[in-house]
């Protein structure tokens, strides 16, 4: 599912597996290509992270969740969300003009507005009933 070109650019965002001489616990199962492709299996089809099917060869859903976990905390995906972009901009393959802003990515400067009460549409107040 990624190919070579697009593994030679994700390749080197991802962080350094740790070493495990001498220490106990199981060594990573599978190579980090097999796993993002799990996670991307998963990501387009939807199906739950349990559900991926070990027939795939991606390893277990769980082992794809942790790993999507922690490429997320070691900010991956935001380096990978800068380096593409910008190598398309720098070849002129990136046009901004048919561009969509979603508006859960963008920081609400100084809290946003303020809710009010929600508006009665009775006359006056209702009676209490305690």
């Amino acid at each position: 599912m990624v190919d070579d070109e697009l593994w030679s650019r994700i390749e080197p965002l991802l962080p350094a597996q740790p070493c495990q001489h001498g220490r106990p616990g199981r060594k990573r199962v599978l190579e980090d290509r097999k796993i993002l492709c799990g996670i991307l299996f998963v990501l387009y089809t939807g199906i739950q992270w349990e559900w991926l099917p070990s027939e795939l060869g991606f390893g277990s859903g769980m082992t794809c969740w942790r790993r999507l976990r922690d490429w997320n905390n070691a900010g991956v995906w935001q380096r990978l969300h800068e380096v593409l972009p910008a190598e398309l901009r720098a070849k002129g393959r990136l046009d901004l003009s048919r561009a969509v802003i979603d508006s859960s990515h963008i920081r609400a400067l100084k809290g946003g507005p303020k809710p009010d009460g929600a508006r009665s549409t009775g006359d006056g107040r209702a009676p209490s009933t305690t």
